[in-house]
């Protein structure tokens, strides 16, 4: 392929990914499946090109425009440099309108064009630093976290397994069980795998279900279980003994997470909440409860950056409509002198602190419970404790993010319901 068809190239796998919810990654697999005549060498020139406009470029700008704007910032190309690839023959893109070759010439064509309501709600979670939070958010990539799953096996066996396959790691600083991998390790196919010694889980999302500190013998719900990631992490906690509970709105989701179950050894009961009466015997008698809400998930664009360029304003108010009502509906099953977490991974202040403070504000039968009298669990390394606390300042609030932490972005709000 010549440069200018990888750009032309670039341009439609832009367009697809703007017309469906797909992630990147899955387009540009299916491109490439398509159009058989690229090599390996095109695929990936195209590829850079795709990943580097979502995670610059994103915003308002058209896949065309994000492509002509990433040849001025990312490769130093003049306007008239770009009219010569852009001339519309063979498989070169069409040629540049007048207004194009302006904008080109122009000051904004080398600025990362974001949404004003992105920047207004960054500002608010990081103040001067939310720049250079942005830049760590979109243009980082993220490493493989590993949760050794003690249950199954031990840090020290896992590490050995993973170094002996090939892959540098490095201990976790937050997790006292976590492994980083780096990106695109096929940890998977390691039979300590298969056998439940570990999963793969970010730093962060481990960091959200420690905070519960649920000790053996408690009665534990996960409202919105998801994948199962953090009803694994909470099994582990739990050590076998206890009752655990996982529940979400979409009966596959819950399907998906049986399997995981078994292979870590965690005993849990499945209910799906599309049933209305699915909890009404654990009203008031749940220990622990964590709300792993829905969410814009901003804090994983260094994994998923098309997503910074899909969120709209719109989908924010929504999210934070269905988060107040999740939030509420859950915190009916906790017991006096219980507690609840508030977990998404986001960055957005409606989506977290603004939440939090509804929630406080209509319940005052819970109290806020700090972060630091929160991180008591072994789980948690002594660095974690220190960086937390200050991170939290005392409060019940905690904010995570790839500079912060060296994390995806995770917000989290505890309260205890007292006795």
């Amino acid at each position: 392929m010549t440069p200018a068809a990888r750009l032309q190239a670039a341009i439609e796998v832009l367009d697809q990914i703007a017309s469906t919810r797909l992630p990147a990654v899955h387009v540009l697999k299916s491109w490439g499946a398509q159009n058989r005549y690229a090599g390996s060498k095109d695929r990936r020139a195209v590829g850079d090109r795709v990943f580097g406009c979502l995670r610059g470029h994103s915003g308002q700008a058209t896949p065309r425009r994000m492509v002509l704007a990433s040849l001025v910032a990312d490769d130093g190309f003049s306007p008239a440099d770009i009219a010569e690839m852009f001339n519309g023959q063979g498989h070169a893109p069409s040629p540049l309108t007048d207004d194009e070759f302006a904008w080109l010439a122009g000051q904004d064509a080398v600025e990362p064009r974001f949404a004003p309501f992105i920047q207004d709600q960054l500002q608010r979670a990081f103040g001067d630093d939310w720049i250079e939070e942005l830049d760590d958010l979109l243009g980082t990539r993220a490493p493989l976290g590993l949760r050794v799953n003690t249950l199954r096996s031990d840090v020290a066996s896992v590490a050995e397994a993973v170094f002996e396959h090939g892959y540098p790691f490095e201990a976790g600083r937050l997790s006292a069980v976590a492994l980083r991998v780096k990106p695109g390790a096929d940890v998977q196919g390691l039979d300590l795998f298969a056998e439940g010694a570990f999963e793969i889980q970010d730093e962060g999302s481990q960091i959200a279900a420690w905070l519960l500190d649920t000790q053996p013998g408690d009665t534990v719900v996960d409202y919105c279980a998801g994948g199962g990631g953090k009803t694994l992490a909470l099994g582990q906690m739990l050590r076998g003994q206890g009752r655990l509970i996982a529940s979400d709105l979409n009966p596959r989701r819950l399907d998906a997470v049986r399997p995981r179950l078994t292979r870590a050894g965690v005993a849990a009961e499945l209910r799906a909440l599309d049933n209305p009466g699915a909890m009404i015997d654990l009203m008031g008698q749940a220990d622990r409860v964590l709300v792993d809400a829905p969410c814009s998930g901003s804090g994983t664009w260094r994994r998923r950056p098309e997503e910074a360029w899909r969120l709209t304003q719109a989908d924010l108010e929504r999210f934070h409509a269905v988060q107040l009502a999740v939030l509420k509906e859950a915190a009916r099953l906790v017991k006096p002198g219980g507690r609840l977490a508030y977990v998404t991974c986001s960055v957005m202040p409606i989506e977290n602190a603004d939440v939090a403070a509804a929630f406080a504000a209509a319940h005052r039968g819970f109290e806020p419970l700090p972060i630091t009298e929160a991180a008591s669990s072994p789980l948690l390394t002594d660095f974690a404790r220190a960086r937390l606390a200050e991170l939290s300042g005392g409060g019940h609030t905690l904010q995570l993010s790839p500079m912060r932490t060296s994390t995806d972005g995770f917000f989290a709000a505890l309260f205890k319901r007292p006795a």
